[in-house]
């Protein structure tokens, strides 16, 4: 069974990586239909949230339905980090994580996330200092390291441990490693087997289907897997791959309806988060993920990114469930 501080996450649970713009409370509650086991927010600035940014503020919003939910904070100084997990505990998630990982630009250029790899003194310090300012669990994700010559984790699993964290992911790249490159399990492996290591060690990196969930589990070992872009229009990957674990069978595809209904339920949702006209407007990213691979499909797609209201949405929606409806398409 594993467990983070009190929470009981399974056998071997499945995690919803945070995405900027993507993990918000609609779509997290679809995934948690689907069997997500532990999800966290859309990462949040440190510094965002000591200003009580209006964005910021707003991305601590979850239910309860969603949990065990953890929020995710980045930032570059150690106060306003401390700060800011003082100030996501009073919303009451299950863990706070720290996010070491983003390689975005404009956040590694200030030394947070990923950026952080250049200063693992600092990073070591800024975790302590975390785990010291709030009561519930804190944890990590990070990368392998900063580039392809300072692979540096298993050192920093260790180290990060040590300052009190309670779980681990590690994604399979480093900051400079591009998507095209295949992530790197093997030091994944190597911090899951470290004997020093006692905590959970989660993996992330090109987990795309029950397949490569199979093989990373069985190959390296971790305690869990987090799931990323793979989730992308799919939230059905929790279902099929804990099926797959299960039965050794893949599982049937995804009808045309139930497309249809998920979509519908998470438009709606989306609008009552965020108010119609937003709501419809964020949630146009989604619809070419969730119909990928339909064929002659572009019409449909013009026609739901023009659409301006949740009523014409959602009749578009049923027209493209009698287009497809008895093509039985995944």
């Amino acid at each position: 069974m594993v467990k983070i501080g009190e929470i009981n996450l399974g056998e071997f649970p499945l995690l919803l990586a945070p995405m900027e713009d993507v993990t918000d409370p609609p779509f997290r509650f679809v995934c948690k239909m689907f069997g997500a086991d532990l999800m966290y927010t859309e990462f949040i600035s440190s510094e965002g949230l000591i200003r009580d940014a209006v964005k910021s503020v707003k991305k601590l919003d979850f239910e309860d339905a969603e949990r065990p939910v953890g929020v995710q904070i980045f930032g570059h100084d150690i106060d306003s980090m401390m700060a800011a997990a003082r100030y996501a505990e009073k919303a009451h998630p299950d863990l706070i994580d720290i996010n070491f990982g983003c390689p975005v630009k404009k956040v590694v250029a200030k030394g947070a996330g990923s950026g952080i790899l250049n200063d693992i003194p600092k990073m070591v310090r800024m975790t302590a200092a975390v785990v010291k300012a709030v009561k519930i669990p804190v944890t990590v994700k990070t990368r392998l390291g900063y580039d392809e010559e300072h692979k540096e984790i298993v050192d920093i699993a260790e180290r990060l441990q040590d300052v009190g964290i309670q779980a681990l992911t590690i994604h399979g790249r480093t900051r400079t490693t591009r998507y095209s490159t295949p992530a790197d399990w093997t030091l994944i492996g190597e911090v899951k087997n470290n004997p020093r290591m006692h905590i959970p060690v989660f993996g992330n990196g090109d987990v795309n289907g029950p397949a490569s969930a199979k093989y990373f589990k069985e190959t390296f070992g971790v305690d869990g897997l987090m799931i990323g872009r793979a989730v992308y229009g799919n939230p059905w990957i929790f279902r099929e791959i804990k099926h797959y674990f299960a039965t050794g069978k893949p599982s049937p595809p995804v009808a045309i309806a139930e497309r249809v209904r998920i979509c519908t339920l998470h438009l709606e949702r989306s609008v009552a988060w965020k108010g119609e006209r937003r709501g419809i407007m964020e949630i146009r990213k989604h619809w070419s993920a969730y119909f990928k691979g339909f064929p002659d499909f572009k019409p449909f797609r013009i026609r739901l990114m023009e659409a301006q209201s949740m009523d014409a949405v959602k009749e578009i929606l049923m027209d493209i469930l009698h287009a497809y409806g008895g093509s039985g398409h995944k």
